[in-house]
């Protein structure tokens, strides 16, 4: 796998080289745009309206927009050039506990693999973070923006997450949670049913349902299948708490993961089914 950054990770006047790698990425089916008329893949290709013609790669330039229509052009070398430090070396600028900081600052993850030559000062940190059970806070810059990362040591490595800065949480909604009167009751039977669902976290227990079903649509089509969905109900807020409260509590354990709601139809049930409908007696309007 390509490295997504090179460059040094220090530590006071320790540096070690390293190198970044994403550590998770979607998996997603897409689809392609086609022609209605002809199924032809739709491209979308570089236009100059004022040129009227199609324009090469290397014909672009960055440009920005400070005026309507009016532009700021810079090159490569004068973008470069402004790169701060932490595009060749992310320091570690204060250590702090893992569990002060919120999730909701996490977004994307990577490895950081060291060089041959800075494997003994990474395993030095490592293991100094490992025992000490601190995060490292840095910054890193890389796709053109500079990232504020924390740095977690596992048993594997290091991992390094890029996060949000504060200016980019927003606020949440008004719940509204501090207007509702709850019974001692309902307390209890919440936490009773929280602590019934309770289960050690195993990641492959869970799969992205939506993914699983468009593969299934997919497959089925190139058989010449057809997809029959069974219906669902609608859920609702429960007129009692109190009642749905007990009634989940009777459901004893973790809810295992819903099985698949789609049925492939072959095509010659499906032929089958047809024949019989057209079987059937119509009844005469009036």
């Amino acid at each position: 796998m390509a490295a997504t950054w090179k460059g040094a990770l220090s530590f006071g006047l320790v540096s070690v080289p390293i190198q970044l790698s994403p550590a998770a990425r979607t998996e997603r089916i897409s689809f392609n745009q086609l022609h209605k008329v002809c199924h032809t893949r739709l491209k979308q290709p570089l236009f100059c309206p004022t040129c009227n013609r199609m324009v090469e790669r290397n014909e672009v330039e960055k440009g920005y927009e400070y005026e309507k229509n009016q532009y700021l052009l810079f090159t490569e070398e004068e973008l470069d050039k402004i790169e701060p430090e932490s595009a060749r070396t992310m320091e570690i600028l204060e250590f702090v506990r893992l569990d002060e900081i919120d999730p909701l600052y996490f977004d994307a993850s990577y490895y950081a693999t060291p060089e041959p030559s800075g494997v003994k000062g990474y395993r030095l940190l490592l293991d100094a973070m490992l025992k000490s059970g601190y995060a490292g806070i840095a910054k890193v810059t890389m796709h053109s923006r500079e990232y504020i990362v924390i740095i977690r040591a596992r048993k594997a490595g290091l991992t390094i997450h890029t996060m949000f800065y504060s200016n980019e949480i927003r606020q949440p909604a008004e719940t509204g949670g501090d207007k509702v009167e709850m019974k001692d009751q309902e307390r209890a039977l919440a936490m009773q049913l929280v602590e019934s669902l309770a289960a050690p976290f195993e990641p492959d227990k869970y799969r992205d349902e939506y993914q699983h079903n468009l593969q299934t649509l997919i497959d089925a089509k190139a058989k010449d299948e057809d997809v029959v969905v069974a219906p669902t109900a609608a859920k609702a807020p429960p007129a009692d708490l109190l009642a749905a409260l007990k009634e989940s509590l009777a459901q004893k354990g973790p809810r295992a993961e819903k099985k698949s709601l789609l049925r492939v139809v072959p095509k010659a049930d499906r032929a089958a089914a047809a024949a019989s409908e057209a079987k059937k007696p119509r009844r005469k309007a009036g």
